[in-house]
């Protein structure tokens, strides 16, 4: 369900970005992405040290409770702290990608902001930032690397790569991407639309866990029976004389909420954070909150 995107200043992509964050965002969302990262390994991310003594303060997630257990009294565990992380940007340009968010804007826009604004916390904290996009047939790749022109070139080849005649997207695709492409661990933002990752791709989300940290940032469609929706494939619109009918419109509104609780709990299922974003005006909000989900989870 589409909509014309509009035309854009040929200003700096990492300009925009900056205009639209305030400074106390940007402050508090680089120290909520800081901190240990989750890993397939025991010690959440940092690499093993040795064992020492609990003392007051200590983090008592770091007890490590069979070696306490065996000398009665409380140990932790100590780590190697991991200061930079690569942040990968896995992102679905399937033609679904094309339609028209529940905001109105563009779903392209919607998630490009999006994964613009994790990048840019990432180049802040110190992270190399990374570009896998992907749909049926094509692949746009760029190696995880730092500096502000780097993370430019990043933002650049993300908005040119949707395109409202690409093909049909394919998840599975971009997650084999992924893990050929990215074999050291990162943290991989995985951007599509709300009604993925569904119960067909479980298994390569379950797989790329096991290797990754992931996060996925998905945008909400449209009201399907709405005047400004059409469909992205084929170009039809809802017709008129079904709009307003209320057991329509509440089957339409069931069966969105339905695909929408499977999307969700394929993510539950396996360990993975998400949020489902309906416009730029919320993003910031939606991503303030996932990252302090995530620095929870990692407690």
């Amino acid at each position: 369900m589409a909509t014309a995107p509009g035309r854009r200043p040929d200003v700096s992509r990492l300009a925009q970005i900056r205009a639209r964050l305030e400074l106390p965002f940007n402050q508090r969302a680089v120290g909520l992405l800081d901190g240990r990262h989750l890993s397939i390994y025991r010690g959440q991310g940092q690499d093993f040290d040795d064992l020492s003594l609990y003392s007051p303060g200590d983090d008592v997630g770091d007890i490590d409770w069979k070696s306490s257990a065996r000398s009665g009294i409380p140990v932790i565990k100590r780590y190697v702290r991991q200061n930079n992380l690569d942040v990968i940007l896995a992102v679905d340009t399937g033609i679904a990608m094309s339609a028209t968010a529940a905001s109105g804007e563009p779903k392209a826009e919607v998630a490009g902001f999006a994964a613009a604004v994790l990048a840019f916390v990432a180049h802040d904290r110190g992270d190399r930032v990374g570009l896998v996009a992907v749909d049926a047939e094509r692949t746009v790749l760029l190696p995880a690397r730092g500096g502000s022109a780097h993370l430019e070139l990043v933002l650049r080849r993300l908005e040119a790569a949707y395109d409202g005649a690409a093909p049909a997207g394919d998840l599975d695709r971009l997650v084999e991407r992924v893990l050929t492409l990215f074999p050291r661990r990162a943290l991989v933002v995985l951007v599509t639309d709300e009604e993925r990752p569904g119960p067909e791709h479980a298994h390569m989300l379950r797989l790329l866990r096991t290797r990754h940290e992931v996060l996925v940032l998905a945008v909400a469609n449209v009201d399907p029976t709405g005047a400004r929706a059409h469909d992205v494939e084929d170009g039809r619109t809802w017709p008129a004389f079904l709009r307003g009918r209320a057991g329509l419109d509440r089957a339409v509104t069931d069966a969105r909420a339905e695909r929408r609780a499977r999307a969700a709990q394929v993510l539950r299922d396996a360990r993975v954070l998400g949020v489902v974003m309906a416009g730029t005006d919320d993003a910031l909000t939606q991503l303030i909150a996932m990252l302090g989900q995530r620095r929870h989870a990692l407690r």
